[in-house]
């Protein structure tokens, strides 16, 4: 089941932010973050706050079905309007997740970009993203969301290998995440990404090749490779958990790393992001950008995540408590807080150094300092970057990011 959200102070009612956090706003990017949570089966690793229909059934799920989910998204687009007040901000970028966003008729998703561009407006490069199942899509749901202003897809491929899938609980066949490719393209969608995952139980070096191979053949210009993690209380984790499936071991995840990073950089894609890579600026997602960069947006739908100047919030996660919320004219935040200036340098240095560009060494307090010199000496950090006063990783960095941001923050 999805996992708990975090503790914090209450949000109010009507959902106000406090005035220091919509100072310099125009300033900063605007996105918007649109979470669909409903999924036609739950796959054994996913722990997001998704569900489906057989446990929505007789817990209030009626009050947030698929049919009317686009109303709500609109209710509360139309509530950050009113929080935001006349901030002056066009939306530069949104992101629709889940869940899978393709169970909902294309019209409804196009409805809520709709409410977004008439409440805010939309820049006339927005970036305009929505997550989609290979199955749950053909070429005329392409087509409409192409002509609704979509104009970037994810498909969530994962795997080539069946047996890989089936570990996952994916429902897809493999090759179709490679058509939806060219359909998307023949749609007229200029930007598409796959997401593939490396390390399940049972994947070999091959398995993972003859998936990355798949993947660049279909053509996307952007590739996300994550490895996968198991979290507790997943249907995976149980089955590794009673000895069904070995659990794999970071060495292999490296191992599978850097297999990526030598084909996908054979085949013109460049990282801009520890797990992220694109064949230009142009392909790299603008809207993760935002989050790694602490830019400004709004979360809609249960369990989303919103940041605005220093603030940060979340919904409640059932999807009937959601829609009871805004039916009672209640803002549908569970819990919010209030960033010091110290947290948000911890952030800056947590997500900055993902980035190809890195973090600036003027966010160091000493201690971090004298381990980015320990870095540096370890070849973690590049060393010509360092000079010109950015922590920037090596490769080598990129395997052990997590221990090095660890270090750095101190």
């Amino acid at each position: 089941m999805p996992s708990a959200l975090p503790d914090g102070e209450p949000v109010p009612d009507d959902g106000a932010l406090p005035a220091h956090a919509l100072a310099g706003a125009a300033d900063r990017p605007l996105g918007f973050y649109l979470h669909v949570p409903y999924c036609a089966t739950r796959c054994g690793y996913c722990d997001f706050n998704t569900y489906t229909a057989t446990e929505l059934r007789g817990t209030g799920g009626v009050l947030a079905s698929r049919d009317n989910y686009a109303q709500m998204l609109t209710d509360e687009i139309r509530l950050a309007r009113k929080v935001l007040g006349d901030d002056p901000r066009e939306v530069r970028t949104v992101f629709v997740g889940g869940g899978t966003p393709t169970l909902l008729a294309a019209d409804d998703l196009v409805r809520m970009l709709g409410a977004i561009r008439d409440e805010f407006g939309l820049a006339d490069d927005a970036e305009v993203t929505t997550e989609a199942n290979p199955e749950s899509v053909d070429e005329r749901y392409l087509a409409t969301l192409r002509e609704g202003g979509f104009n970037r897809i994810s498909f969530g491929m994962q795997s080539a290998k069946q047996h890989v899938l089936k570990i996952l609980d994916r429902t897809h066949t493999p090759g179709r995440p490679e058509a939806c490719v060219a359909e998307a393209r023949a749609a007229g969608f200029e930007h598409v990404n796959l997401d593939l995952i490396y390390g399940t139980p049972g994947e070999s070096d091959d398995d993972w090749r003859a998936s990355l191979d798949a993947a660049l053949g279909a053509g996307p210009d952007h590739i996300s490779a994550y490895a996968l993690i198991v979290e507790e209380g997943t249907q995976l984790a149980r089955r590794i958990r009673r000895g069904e499936v070995p659990m794999t071991d970071d060495d292999v995840h490296a191992d599978r790393y850097l297999i990526a990073e030598e084909t996908l950089s054979a085949a013109g894609f460049d990282w801009y992001e520890v797990s992220n890579w694109a064949t230009s600026e142009a392909g790299r997602c603008l809207h993760n950008e935002l989050y790694w960069r602490g830019a400004d947006w709004w979360g809609a739908g249960p369990g989303a995540h919103s940041h605005v100047g220093g603030v940060r919030w979340w919904n409640v996660k059932h999807p009937g408590a959601y829609a009871a919320a805004l039916a009672a004219g209640r803002s549908p935040g569970a819990g919010r807080e209030v960033l010091s200036d110290e947290d948000r340098r911890v952030e800056r240095i947590l997500l900055e150094l993902r980035l190809r560009e890195g973090a600036p060494l003027s966010l160091l307090r000493e201690q971090g300092l004298a381990a980015s010199r320990r870095a540096l000496a370890e070849g973690l950090l590049q060393e010509g970057a360092y000079a010109e006063g950015r922590a920037v990783l090596t490769l080598r960095g990129r395997l052990l990011a997590d221990a090095v941001v660890r270090d750095l923050v101190d």
